[in-house]
């Protein structure tokens, strides 16, 4: 029999049908894609601040990662880091191009800066049908998965971007062949890296909630550690150019936050064992 549905404070209400439920489901949905829409308006009004100083810095010598590995370089008494030109021109070959780009880029960025709001939106239909011990365990879910959203976009766009668009600018099967890029190829290139590390990143919420549903232990996951090196190294290899430092770079954080996660269920299941110990003894 299902359990009344809740309010935000935990005072049960009347128990919600099938078709109220749906039309609660409805209006956080509709106020997620609001949010994300507001957004993405937003950033197709500050056209010339989101291409040239978020969009297009990647493409420049003087964006922050470049600047940095170069100091790098430097303190360590060696050039080979500093990247004086990039060696590729951006251009737009069709009617619709740069139009077409300016929408999808604002709808990517409407997406990435509304994620915490609809998720939390999200949230709250879920939540209520929670149990309180859930609801009690699931504390902070909002903030973990945005602040692991958050770090996992960064990543992907001041580390892995820079050092994808750095060894696609510079690779030549001949010199003769000129590196002119389509705006649709790197903007696409770049939201790819971008999100995919944001997503990727979410990693120990998802287990977290698995170990929860009694779906995934520390002990299986130690199991098949190496399995999940093997795919994390696939993933990275897809996600990234076809070079190793690139995919390296992208799965070591991502193997880091497997172990973090073996942790984090191990944790889970300590903890549930004790109140089980404390309610029986």
């Amino acid at each position: 029999m299902d359990q009344p549905y809740l309010e935000e404070g935990g005072e049960p209400q009347q128990e919600m049908s099938f078709v109220d439920h749906l039309e609660e489901l409805r209006w956080h949905i509709i106020r997620s894609l609001a949010s994300i829409l507001i957004f993405a308006v937003a950033a197709f009004l500050a056209k010339g601040f989101v291409f040239h100083d978020i969009i297009l810095a990647p493409s420049r010598t003087d964006f922050l990662s470049y600047r940095f590995m170069c100091e790098v370089g430097q303190w360590i008494g060696s050039d080979v880091l500093c990247i004086e030109d990039l060696g590729f021109t951006i251009q737009s070959r069709q009617m619709s191009g740069q139009f077409s780009m300016h929408i999808m880029v604002s709808l990517v960025l409407g997406l990435a800066c509304a994620f915490p709001y609809a998720f939390w939106e999200i949230w709250r239909f879920v939540k209520p049908g929670l149990y309180p011990q859930e609801q009690q365990n699931s504390r902070g879910a909002v903030f973990w998965v945005s602040v692991l959203f958050a770090m996992g976009l960064l990543f992907g766009y001041y580390v892995v971007s820079p050092i994808s668009i750095n060894f696609l600018a510079g690779y030549q099967v001949d010199p003769s062949i000129l590196n002119e890029f389509d705006l649709s190829s790197y903007i696409s290139t770049l939201t790819t890296l971008c999100l995919a590390c944001a997503f990727m990143f979410e990693l120990p919420v998802i287990v977290y909630f698995f170990t929860k549903a009694g779906l995934l232990s520390p002990e299986v996951m130690k199991l098949y550690r190496r399995h999940s090196i093997v795919v994390i190294l696939i993933v990275s290899a897809v996600i990234t150019p076809p070079d190793v430092i690139s995919q390296l770079i992208i799965s070591i954080p991502l193997i880091l936050l497997y172990e973090v996660s073996i942790g984090v269920s191990r944790r889970i299941i300590k903890r549930d064992l004790k109140k089980l110990n404390e309610n029986n003894a």
